[in-house]
């Protein structure tokens, strides 16, 4: 069966498509960064089919609630857990040494929706750089699932679309890229514990705080199965990423800047938000990008807020309209005949295809294009109509300058580039009082790193 064919009757291929505008099709950003013929045939790989088997392989354990078995070889968590392990470790196989797997366990102790101590495990992938190896991003689905009551660890709850649809992204992108070799360092992620409070992805992220990594950029795929919305019309070339503004992990001090000189659509996850757009949202994926001004759906949460408290710039993807009877649903019809239930039918695996694309050109591009600038400032020890911008000098080998953009305050994207060369500091004739600066590195390859929005020099 083919993955479109296995888009069920009452799932996403009976709904009526959303006015969509073709992908690519509008004015891009200009600084937008065009597919390279290397990054349209790695995303040519990603497969359909093969999502849609990670999918009802995810589904077929039964439940994979966090509280459910962890030693049942066919059914539960732990089953999955199993499962998940062996498939990295079979991509891993054909990376020549380059990606390790491995499971990052601990011991929950009692605390709101866990009643006992807990193991929590986590399933790792780590694609190490061959070039800038401490430069890291993270990509993550949680592969725990649930039902109507959040403590119900014994009913089935297949989880198709939050989120065994993530996972099923992740394990693509593992599968592809294991082959490749990134300039900088990839890490897949299968997380548990998020329905149970985030877990998982607490400790992956604590620990890459603890061992100081330079996390540069983590996204989390959490219901990414479905185009169809709950009245059955369909946005099968969108996918939404909520991205914050104002940063989870900010300092009243650094609020104080920020209240100072603006900046509260800058925050590096915004940055990182601009940077899929550029790189993501064309033909090549076949997706528009809508970028969403907000940490996650409203008052809901989700696995890229541990790395945001923790520091990181982390940002959701989310499909473009749920079905809420498709998530937290015990599986049941009711007595209109209508079906409740995360299942594998009301899922549309070549728009999960289509999303593991968007994070593919996404990361492919941040690994191999330079890291964003560090120590971007704006000179302001003399009072002058004119910008001053200084920067440190990166350490990427093929580096070979930067550009300087700016925008009017009001604006939400970058409306013009200056190329500055091999420098560390330029001057605008434009005010800082009037505009948005930031900065962005350049390789020999021609790939723009993600924007560096300067702060004030002391």
């Amino acid at each position: 069966m083919t993955a479109t064919a296995a888009v069920g009757a009452a799932g996403a291929a009976t709904g009526t498509a959303a006015a969509e505008p073709r992908p690519g099709s509008g004015r891009p950003p200009v600084t937008a960064q065009r597919p390279s013929r290397e990054l349209r045939a790695l995303l040519r790989e990603i497969d359909p089919d093969r999502v849609a088997a990670t999918v009802h392989k995810l589904v077929s354990f039964g439940t994979r609630h966090t509280l459910s078995s962890q030693d049942d070889p066919a059914r539960g968590i732990g089953a999955a857990r199993d499962w998940l392990l062996s498939e990295l470790r079979s991509y891993a196989a054909a990376s020549g040494g380059r990606m390790t797997v491995e499971l990052q366990s601990y011991v929950q102790e009692p605390a709101p929706r866990i009643p006992a101590a807990t193991r929590i495990t986590n399933v790792v992938a780590t694609l190490r750089g061959s070039v800038t190896p401490d430069r890291v991003y993270v990509v993550a689905g949680h592969y725990d699932s649930r039902v109507t009551d959040v403590m119900d660890a014994t009913s089935d709850a297949p989880g198709a679309d939050d989120d065994a649809s993530g996972v099923a992204v992740v394990l693509e992108l593992a599968r592809v890229l294991a082959r490749r070799r990134p300039a900088s360092t990839i890490v897949f992620a299968a997380v548990a514990g998020e329905e149970q409070g985030l877990y998982g992805s607490a400790h992956l992220a604590q620990r890459f705080r603890a061992a100081g990594t330079d996390v540069q950029g983590m996204f989390t795929n959490d219901i990414v199965g479905s185009s169809t919305a709950d009245d059955g019309t369909r946005a099968p070339y969108t996918i939404r990423l909520f991205a914050e503004g104002v940063p989870s992990s900010e300092t009243p001090e650094q609020a104080a800047v920020r209240r100072a000189v603006g900046g509260e659509n800058d925050s590096a996850t915004r940055q990182l938000a601009r940077f899929v757009r550029d790189v993501a949202d064309n033909d090549a994926t076949g997706m528009n990008i809508r970028v969403i001004h907000r940490r996650d759906r409203y008052r809901r949460g989700g696995d890229h807020i541990p790395f945001l408290e923790r520091g990181y710039p982390a940002a959701r993807f989310t499909e473009p309209a749920e079905d809420f009877a498709h998530q937290h649903q015990d599986v049941r019809v009711d007595e209109t005949g209508k079906q409740y239930g995360d299942l594998p039918e009301f899922c549309d695996f070549d728009f999960t295809a289509r999303v593991a694309r968007v994070n593919a050109a996404t990361l492919w591009t941040l690994a191999q294009a330079p890291g964003t600038p560090r120590g971007a400032k704006i000179v302001t020890s003399d009072l002058t109509n004119s910008t001053k911008l200084v920067w440190s000098r990166g350490t990427e080998p093929d580096l070979v300058g930067y550009e300087v953009v700016w925008r009017e305050t009001t604006t939400p994207e970058w409306t013009h580039v200056i190329p500055v060369g091999d420098t560390t500091t330029h001057e605008v004739d434009l005010s800082k009082d009037n505009v948005f600066f930031g900065v962005r590195a350049v390789n020999r390859a021609g790939l723009r790193s993600p924007v560096a929005f300067p702060e004030p020099a002391a």
